[in-house]
């Protein structure tokens, strides 16, 4: 079945996992259009630096659900196996708390795709000074939000990536940051599903006349297509 994303966020009490404990998680499903938010009681007071960031309070998670039961309902609320699992500085952040909290709680992690819209953006739009979620949100036109509340940061990394990924299919959104054009399909037109590889020279060559690669949607289908040696 075909790959389809949950954008998520996590709001932490600090940048240290396996130290600092997840306070927040929300997570938005725009094919089923399902929305996910829930606070944790971290067991540990929260720092006043990490409420000036996020606005949560003690008093806000006292009476909230301990990580358990709060992975568990995650982990309910993403349980198609073709889910992929998406944040900015996934990476280097929310799946690495992600995998400290199942530790602590002593819980299996179930086996999510996870996808980095950081790296994305810093592979693909190389001509930013800044790849925050807030300088995207400018660039795209996103009307403001409440920053770092998970909910809000989700619902607007949602509107930015689809902007930034246009009609490309999550298979090969997946693949190009796999760095392997070889392996990608056409995601549209008369060889729709085909590997890139595999598409006639003539055919790119039309493609190209026609200004299809003038489209920000197609410029990294374009950018494959030199790869593979296709598109001069």
């Amino acid at each position: 079945m075909a790959k389809r994303p949950i954008y998520y966020d996590t709001e932490t009490t600090g940048v240290k996992p396996g130290k600092d404990r997840i306070i927040e998680i929300a997570a938005y499903d725009p094919v089923q259009d399902r929305k996910f938010c829930m606070f944790t009681n971290p067991e540990c007071p929260i720092p006043p630096e990490s409420t000036a960031i996020t606005q949560i309070t003690d008093e806000m998670v006292q009476d909230a659900p301990l990580i358990g039961p709060t992975l568990t309902a995650f982990a309910e609320f993403c349980s198609d196996p073709d889910i992929v699992l998406v944040a900015h500085n996934n990476d280097a952040f929310d799946k690495i708390f992600l995998q400290a909290e199942f530790e602590r709680a002593k819980l299996p992690m179930p086996e999510w795709i996870f996808l980095d819209t950081l790296k994305w953006s810093r592979k693909y739009r190389f001509d930013l000074p800044r790849h925050s979620l807030q300088v995207l949100r400018e660039v795209y036109g996103i009307e403001a939000n409440q920053a770092h509340r998970a909910l809000d940061d989700v619902l607007v990394l949602h509107q930015i990536f689809s902007k930034m990924t246009g009609d490309l299919s999550w298979e090969t959104i997946l693949n190009l940051m796999g760095n392997t054009p070889q392996t990608l399909r056409m995601p549209f037109g008369k060889h729709a599903g085909k590997a890139l590889s595999e598409i006639p020279k003539t055919y790119v060559a039309w493609l190209a006349g026609s200004g299809a690669f003038e489209k920000k949607e197609n410029a990294v289908l374009r950018e494959n297509f030199e790869k593979l040696g296709l598109l001069e």
